[in-house]
């Protein structure tokens, strides 16, 4: 058995996208995000395109999230995505989910991928991230 590291331009960002759950800032966000990057949702069909939507879901979501915690992570064989497995709760229901995060060559991250479950915190996470963004369709479609 071997290990499989991140490209280092993929791991400071990475150590960053940490540091800014560590602290529940997403300063630092527009840094390390590629400008063509999609953000895919849970419990959205469409994905949404672009910086500002990225910023806004992620933003709100760690604003939602409570107890949020990172358990382990898996990184691709290319070294370039990692997937991170977590646990939080949204209004008293617990879940458990992975982001999925694919890095492009200069490290940026190019994809944002979200799983949740079970269903109750699922539909509990999309209740409260409607009740935020129900007004920011246009930044979340980028139209």
């Amino acid at each position: 058995m071997h290990s499989i590291s991140l490209a280092p331009a993929a791991r400071q960002s990475l150590d960053t996208w940490h540091q800014m759950i560590a602290t529940h800032s997403m300063d630092a966000l527009g840094s390390i995000v590629a400008d063509d990057v999609v953000f895919r949702s849970p419990v959205a069909h469409t994905p949404y395109p672009g910086r500002a939507a990225i910023q806004l879901v992620l933003t709100t979501v760690n604003e939602v999230f409570e107890n949020f915690r990172y358990h382990r992570s898996l990184v691709s064989e290319d070294g370039h995505s990692v997937v991170l497995e977590f646990s939080a709760s949204v209004g008293g229901k617990a879940l458990k989910g992975i982001d999925m995060i694919r890095f492009d060559a200069a490290g940026k991250i190019a994809e944002f991928e979200v799983m949740i479950r079970p269903r109750s915190g699922l539909e509990a996470l999309g209740a409260a991230m409607a009740a935020r963004l129900g007004d920011q369709k246009q930044v979340l479609t980028g139209t």
